[in-house]
């Protein structure tokens, strides 16, 4: 039997939100089995859980938001993703604003904090969604065409192709492949940083978003190439974020997934349709 995992203890982390530039302090906690992966705004007068599922997603602009009774939080994928690649499957996240800190905008600070807790195996058996027939949601066409996939496969598989007309993007691999049974996450996958040009920074600054971005949580590229001095931390970094992006936006699930994914150019929406688009067909997929 696969048990199911949650943490030894619990961790703390503070940062600042990527978008609201807010401080704000993050408590992960140990939860009992079948739980899941909840969120709790501490900081209202009365805290609210909001357990993380496909339908309690309810804004994917610039990254995944999670909502309950008017409480919002902001930026999940990150810490999602951390969670998918250690196998994660009950948490408690308290939070004390509505963003999840951004960190070094990766998932690697993120499987720091949960390694350093510890990792408990618990006495209950580990339940994936297993994908029975392909499913998939396109947006666009000709040009702009986007679009996201599940198939059967046992195991889970990545993988995502990316299209930038940008030099320093074109410069580097712009599609991977990961599988998760490789037990890499750590190593291939969570350093992956979060990645934004110059020009757009300043657009998304006067609309009050990207207060928190910089170059010390984010890839920034001009219009010809990285302004990070230290470049790039994978020769394919930008399409290996998409990936961890991914992984995060899909674990909200609630439950891993045995299938393989691939996308072209998808973003935080079209993952989160794709995930409502296989629970409204009960015959695409089983629990096992």
């Amino acid at each position: 039997m696969l048990q199911q995992r949650t943490l030894k203890s619990l961790t703390r982390a503070v940062g600042v939100g990527l978008h609201s530039g807010q401080r704000v302090e993050l408590t992960l906690r140990p939860a009992q089995p079948d739980t899941g992966i909840v969120f709790r705004r501490v900081d209202l007068p009365e805290p609210v859980d909001i357990p993380v599922s496909a339908t309690s997603v309810t804004d994917t602009r610039l990254a995944s938001t999670i909502s309950r009774d008017g409480a919002r939080v902001h930026t999940i994928e990150h810490l999602m993703s951390a969670c998918a690649g250690l196998g994660i499957d009950n948490l408690y996240v308290d939070i004390t604003a509505e963003e999840v800190p951004i960190l070094d905008g990766s998932a690697a600070s993120f499987v720091y904090l949960l390694q350093s807790a510890g990792i408990a195996l618990q006495n209950a058996p580990k339940r994936f969604i297993r994908v029975l027939k392909p499913v998939e949601v396109r947006e666009g066409e000709g040009k702009n065409v986007k679009w996201a996939r599940l198939e059967p496969y046992h195991g889970y598989k990545l993988s995502f192709e990316i299209e930038f007309d940008h030099p320093a993007v074109n410069a580097t691999g712009q599609r991977v492949e990961f599988d998760m049974g490789s037990g890499q996450y750590a190593r291939e996958i969570a350093r992956a940083r979060t990645f934004g040009f110059t020009r757009d920074v300043e657009m998304m600054r006067a609309n009050g978003l990207a207060l928190g971005g910089g170059l010390d949580n984010a890839i920034v590229m001009d219009d010809v190439k990285v302004l990070n001095a230290d470049g790039l931390r994978y020769s394919d970094e930008f399409v290996k974020h998409k990936i961890l992006d991914a992984i995060g936006d899909l674990y909200v699930v609630g439950k891993p997934l045995l299938a393989a994914y691939s996308a072209f150019r998808s973003g935080h929406g079209l993952n989160n349709q794709l995930l409502r688009a296989l629970l409204a067909q009960p015959d695409a997929y089983d629990i096992v």
